[in-house]
């Protein structure tokens, strides 16, 4: 026959609602956290939209010569949201952007108006990649760039081949000779070889819940500043003047070659 469970004690009872209080009040006061951070981000940001703080009026962006747009795939389907975001960062002045999700949903998204563009354009920007198309918006003219994870895969699989052809058709195997040693060096000059390398951008800018860059090609965010948006759904025009703002106050002790853009 089956026991009856055995009595509590009263001490471990008393113990038992003293942790769950102690748990409701972290519990509380974590809310109570967020949401007055939130509450204080959202006045920021409406007080920057406003024009109110006159520390963001005037940006020095002289450095911001690319700048790269991450996004959840579940949330780059919103296709209003994204050119919204698009048309604010062209009021700064940004000429070159780069978007990007892991499974190619921008891609596919503006692929036709791009294709017009590009037929518009036609050798204009032949020096910036196969993959780079003219977006235009009223009053300024930006060049997209569109990837996705599988780009990085391919150029990883295409720099791995060229590293392995031209070593194999070199002088360094067979016959008592050293196995090579690939450097970062090595794989860069590879990926460029093969026509995946591109250009590093000088912010990365993160709409997604989780604090990562979802998979963008690491070899192009070796000197890139990272900040993460908060989700796409919730973006705001003061919080992309507040990230130029701490971009522009960045200081970065390395020398910037123009040869990072082609």
């Amino acid at each position: 026959m089956n026991q009856p469970p055995p009595h509590m004690s009263r001490p471990s009872i008393i113990a038992k609602l003293i942790l769950g209080l102690i748990w409701c009040i972290i519990h509380v006061a974590i809310s109570l956290y967020n949401f007055w951070s939130q509450l204080i981000y959202n006045l920021e940001c409406y007080a920057i939209s406003s024009g109110l703080l006159r520390k963001y009026r005037n940006l020095k962006l002289d450095r911001l010569k690319y700048l790269a747009l991450v996004v959840d795939s579940r949330e780059a389907k919103n296709t209003v949201k994204i050119k919204q975001l698009l048309f604010w960062i062209s009021t700064f002045g940004v000429k070159r952007v780069c978007l990007y999700d892991i499974d190619g949903v921008l891609k596919k998204s503006f692929e036709p108006a791009m294709n017009v563009s590009r037929d518009e354009n036609s050798g204009k920007y032949s020096d910036m990649g196969a993959n780079n198309k003219a977006l235009h918006f009223s009053h300024r003219e930006m060049v997209i760039d569109c990837i996705s994870g599988s780009d990085g895969k391919e150029g990883i699989a295409k720099a791995a081949t060229f590293l392995c052809s031209t070593y194999f058709n070199g002088d360094t195997h067979g016959n008592g000779k050293y196995e090579p040693a690939f450097t970062e060096a090595d794989m860069a000059s590879a990926l460029k070889a093969v026509g995946c390398g591109g250009p590093e951008p000088d912010l990365l800018l993160v709409y997604a819940p989780a604090r990562c860059h979802f998979g963008f090609p690491a070899w192009r965010l070796r000197y890139t500043e990272i900040m993460h948006m908060g989700p796409l759904k919730s973006m705001k025009y003061g919080a992309i003047v507040k990230a130029f703002y701490n971009f522009s106050k960045k200081y970065q002790n390395y020398e910037v070659n123009d040869s990072r853009y082609p």
